[in-house]
Parts: structure tokens; C-alpha cells; sequence
């Protein structure tokens, strides 16, 4: 792979913005960000005109896109599918998410990802398994029947994962801090979510090593005067992250508005909980036998219950910028380095800068994306898989 320097946009490298600078790339890494005007004579240049280069987005929460769905076939292909249709709208980072189902689903999934690590599968940094250890009580769109409680066979099958990232959604009230410490002290990144807990109990969880919480404010009990529940702990501890979904329809913008306030910066991400509608892919989709469709924004059941959603980062940037009052390098944080950080992954990833993966997005004056770059690949070179089982 040759040298190649970018040039012609601005660029935010994560902590400021830039004007008249380079970025240049070798192989799949940044090598310098630097003054045009002093790049060397000959080195193959990208001249992008205009626009914003950015670190690029990364999802720590993806069920589907493109009209697949990691649950439904959990293979490489379905992988790959999902990371190329939201490579699109500048995710270039993301954990392949499988929720709560029969074991052996979830093992499939697992060495799915396993394969895609030793494949090399560009963006795939892991995987984020989201159940089957919660509360039925706070279950959302996971099915009653595949919940179960956590054995020493899952934790032993968890710590021998080797999948890169591995994160873990469970309920504070359904898992012991006695396993949450046996899991974290092993690098699994424990995050709270789904659960009817108490404050104490998720506090309790924190304190023996969980590291933040899913997608807050939904499927998890809720911030009132006198029982200030999961919310009540997650917006109070200073030190936890928060995956959030801004899309305006799983939180309001008002408690979107007191988490910013609430939290030390940093601390907030956003991800999307994207299903199959995601990124270009049909309004309705089966998951588990049961109907979801797409109804002015929101994925529901027949219920009216949310099922993830139809979101893409690109999308969730513009709405913090737009909605919520966010400036714009700060909700690209939010999207990239914040994200990064909760995944102990911000020594390589979420910023432009010598040694950091070359992984970046172009974006418009809109924050609309222009293209990306992954591993310092650029997306013209990336062609989408076919379609698998079940899309």
C-alpha cells in the first residue's frame, strides 16, 4: 500500500480543529498530520476539495443494517454485510451485537466474530453480547423464553472468548458483583442495562468493576425523588460511560439535555441499536418469529414496544448538533473518542494522530458523509457482500 496524504479539508483530530494541515497515511495507520505546504514532493496526494475529515464513527451497539441481521445468521457474511452498509454513513468501527437467544446462537455468533478478528475483517473490534443475563422485567424486545441466569459454564465460556473487545450487557439484580469482579478483572467490559435495579445494586456493580451502562435511560428502572433507580446511579457516578440513542425517539430530548448536564464530558457516547431497517435496509424484518416494522422513525412490535432502531451515526451527530444544543467536535467525541475510551481502545482509535488507526470519515458542512477510510482503505475500494440468510 503506498503513502497517501489527504488534503483539501479540514480536519478535527479529535481534540481541535485544523486548517491548511495534511493527513498522511501509511498502510492502515496515520503517519503524520502536518502543513500541506511541507509535505514531500512526489507522495500521492487526495485532494478532497472541501469538507471536514474526522475520526471515524464507532458503534459499540449494532444488531443490523442493510437488511441483515447478526441474530438471524450469525456469520461472516452477515458481519461483513452490516459493517459495509454503515461504513456508509461513516461508521468504521463497530461490535457486532447479538441479544438475547437460544445458547446456541449466541455461540455462533461468537465464533463469528472470533473468525472475523482472525480474517482481518476491516471495523471489527470486537463483540457486544446484550443478554441472555438480564431482567425479565426490563426485557424490551428480547423474548421472555431465552432469558436465563448466568451459570459458571457462560462465565468460563466468556472468559475464553477471543474476539478482541468483548462487552457484555447484564442486570445488576439477576448478576452477583462476585461475577461481575471475575469478568472485568479478565478485560471483559461489563455494562449494566435491561434490569429492575435498585440504585445501590447498580452502584454495587460499579464498584466491583462494571464499567458503564446500555443505552441509558431505556430498559432500566428509572430516576424518581425518593427511588433514583439505575438512571438515578448512572447519571450520579462520575466515572461510568453511557451509551446513548439519539434519535429522538428512545429518549427525550430533555433527559438527553440532563444527561450532558449530569455527566462529566467524556462520559457519553452515542450508538445506535440499529436493526436491519438501518443503513438502506427494508421497514419490516422478523426477529425471532415476531414482526417489527417501521413506523414514523421508531421500530416497534406489534405491542408498540421499541425494538432497537433504524438509526445511523451520521444521523445520531446531527441530531446532538441540531436537537440538542451539542457543538459540533464535541458531538463528533461523542461519536468516536468518547466511544473508543469506554472500549479501552483510545490509544489506537477516536483520533487523528501518528500511530492511530488510519479509520476516518469525510463529512459536508451538514455533517453529511463523503466517504471514509478504514485501515486507510478508502470506501470507493470496498464492494458489499451478498446477502445471507434471513435479509
Amino acid at each position: 500500500m503506498t503513502r497517501l496524504a489527504l488534503t483539501g479539508a479540514r480536519i478535527f483530530d479529535g481534540e481541535r480543529l485544523r486548517e491548511g494541515d495534511a493527513v498522511v497515511i501509511d498502510g492502515a495507520r496515520i503517519e503524520a498530520v502536518m502543513p500541506q505546504e511541507s509535505l514531500e514532493r512526489g507522495i500521492k496526494r487526495h485532494d478532497l476539495d472541501c469538507g471536514l475529515i474526522a475520526p471515524g464513527f464507532i458503534d459499540a451497539q449494532v444488531n443490523g443494517g442493510g437488511g441483515a441481521l447478526f441474530n438471524d445468521d450469525p456469520s461472516l457474511g452477515t458481519i461483513a454485510r452490516i459493517a459495509t452498509a454503515h461504513r456508509r454513513f461513516g461508521t468504521t468501527g463497530l461490535l457486532p451485537t447479538v441479544i438475547t437467544d437460544v445458547p446456541e446462537i449466541m455461540r455462533a455468533a461468537m465464533r463469528a466474530v472470533a473468525d472475523a478478528r482472525l480474517a482481518r475483517m476491516p471495523g471489527i473490534l470486537g463483540i457486544h453480547i446484550e443478554g441472555p443475563f438480564i431482567d425479565q422485567r426490563r426485557r424490551g424486545a428480547h423474548a421472555e423464553r431465552f432469558i436465563r441466569a448466568i451459570t459458571p459454564g457462560d462465565v468460563d465460556e466468556l472468559l475464553g472468548l477471543d474476539c478482541g473487545t468483548v462487552l457484555v450487557t447484564l442486570a445488576p439484580s439477576k448478576v452477583g458483583p462476585e461475577i461481575i469482579a471475575e469478568l472485568a478483572a479478565a478485560g471483559i467490559i461489563v455494562s449494566l442495562g435491561h434490569a429492575e435495579a435498585s440504585a445501590a445494586e447498580a452502584l454495587a456493580a460499579l464498584a466491583t468493576g462494571a464499567r458503564g451502562f446500555t443505552h441509558l435511560y431505556n430498559a432500566m428502572s428509572g430516576l424518581g425523588g425518593r427511588v433514583p433507580g439505575m438512571v438515578g446511579a448512572a447519571l450520579t457516578d462520575r466515572e461510568s460511560w453511557c451509551g446513548l440513542i439519539a434519535d429522538g425517539h428512545h429518549v427525550d430530548p430533555v433527559a438527553l439535555k440532563l444527561a450532558l448536564a449530569a455527566k462529566p464530558k467524556g462520559k457519553l457516547f452515542l450508538v445506535t441499536d440499529a436493526m436491519p431497517p438501518a443503513a438502506g435496509g427494508p421497514a419490516r424484518f422478523s426477529l425471532q418469529g415476531r414482526e417489527i416494522t417501521a413506523k414514523g422513525g421508531r421500530l416497534e412490535l406489534a405491542d408498540d414496544t421499541l425494538a432497537g432502531s433504524n438509526l445511523t451515526m451520521d444521523r445520531a451527530v446531527r441530531y446532538c448538533c441540531a436537537e440538542l444544543g451539542v457543538e459540533r467536535e464535541e458531538a463528533l467525541r461523542m461519536a468516536s473518542l468518547y466511544a473508543a475510551a469506554f472500549l479501552r481502545l483510545d490509544n489506537r482509535r477516536g483520533r487523528i494522530a501518528p500511530g492511530y488507526m488510519a479509520d476516518l470519515v469525510h463529512l459536508d458542512d451538514e455533517l453529511n458523509v463523503l466517504g471514509t477510510w478504514v485501515d486507510g482503505e478508502s470506501s470507493e475500494h470496498i464492494s458489499l457482500p451478498p446477502r445471507g440468510r434471513g435479509t
